[in-house]
């Protein structure tokens, strides 16, 4: 059974840094597109970073970029999502996807989805 497994979350302060892992199990989602996407409470899931299946192509919500960079290793099945100088704003759920064949969507468009991994940010 596919699954996708996000780790890494935590309560950090303002300015700080947390690294956020999904690992893949059931299959190889190595032509998979993966993007992270993250809700706070009250508000609605927003995209905040995807990848392509090769890794050559990266994307990145206005509000994080240059803050958060997202990888993947193929070897280990796992994508990755680097978050430097955080904000209280940053506070959400986040959430791993997998998008079959296509490329990356800032849309909700995914086939799989990972259960969600807490991040707090302090002021």
């Amino acid at each position: 059974q596919e699954q996708l497994v996000e780790s890494g979350g935590g309560l950090v302060q303002a300015g700080g840094s947390l690294r956020l892992s999904c690992a893949a199990s059931g299959r190889s989602f190595a032509m998979y597109a993966m993007a992270w996407f993250r809700q706070a409470p009250g508000k609605e899931r927003e995209f905040v970073a995807g990848i392509s299946w090769s890794g050559g192509s990266t994307y990145y919500a206005d509000h994080v970029k240059g803050r958060f960079t997202i990888s993947r290793d193929h070897a280990k099945n796992t994508v990755y999502l680097q978050m430097d100088s955080l904000k209280p704003e940053d506070t959400a759920s986040y959430y791993c996807a997998a998008r079959r064949g296509m490329g990356v969507t800032i849309t909700g468009e995914y086939d799989y989805w990972g259960q969600g991994t807490q991040v707090t940010v302090s002021s």
